[in-house]
């Protein structure tokens, strides 16, 4: 006869009221409260990335993919303060942005665009990129990114803006072929 002493509590999904969250299996459905100020429930905010050299002002806030969901994506939440940036980079996987809080720069490739609310901005694999808020007010977004992703490699700008130069020059030069 089985000793009923050890045996797990059962996970009832509908027992809201007790306190089972050492039981929960970790792949379920569940909601994630807005507690006001851009901050959700049981999230914690983290820094942007580890090394500050190329990136100022970030925060993160993972708000799906780090809990056990096997879902093939990641949604996280981004704040970037006045004056604050990202690091430019480029890697092989895609992401979406859609802009909830203020308005911002995205540079992508070596192009520059402003975004404001409910923008949507997908970034490419390998599109250089960078978010940039030159405003006074906090610049925030949702990111979806994929769950499997390669670590983003860092771009110098001085790299980047010699061949955004002559990129910009061919784009020019061709131009001016076809108009003539």
């Amino acid at each position: 006869m089985p000793d009923d002493n050890n045996k797990k509590p059962e996970f009832n999904p509908c027992d809201w009221k007790s306190d089972i969250s050492d039981t929960l299996p970790l792949n379920i459905s569940r909601i994630i409260r807005h507690r006001g100020n851009f901050t959700w429930n049981s999230v914690k905010t983290d820094k942007y990335k580890k090394n500050e050299d190329s990136w100022s002002s970030v925060i993160r806030r993972a708000l799906t993919g780090n809990r056990g969901e096997s879902s093939k994506f990641h949604l996280r939440y981004f704040d970037i303060g006045p004056g604050g940036y990202t690091s430019l980079e480029r890697h092989n996987h895609e992401h979406v942005v859609i802009c909830v809080r203020g308005k911002g720069r995205v540079i992508l490739n070596s192009k520059k665009y402003s975004v404001g609310y409910l923008d949507v901005v997908y970034i490419s694999p390998n599109a250089i990129h960078q978010l940039i808020n030159p405003y006074d007010e906090p610049f925030g977004f949702f990111c979806i990114v994929n769950a499997k992703r390669d670590k983003p490699k860092i771009v110098s700008k001085s790299k980047f803006n010699t061949k955004s130069k002559n990129r910009d020059r061919k784009a020019s030069s061709r131009l001016k072929r076809r108009v003539l």
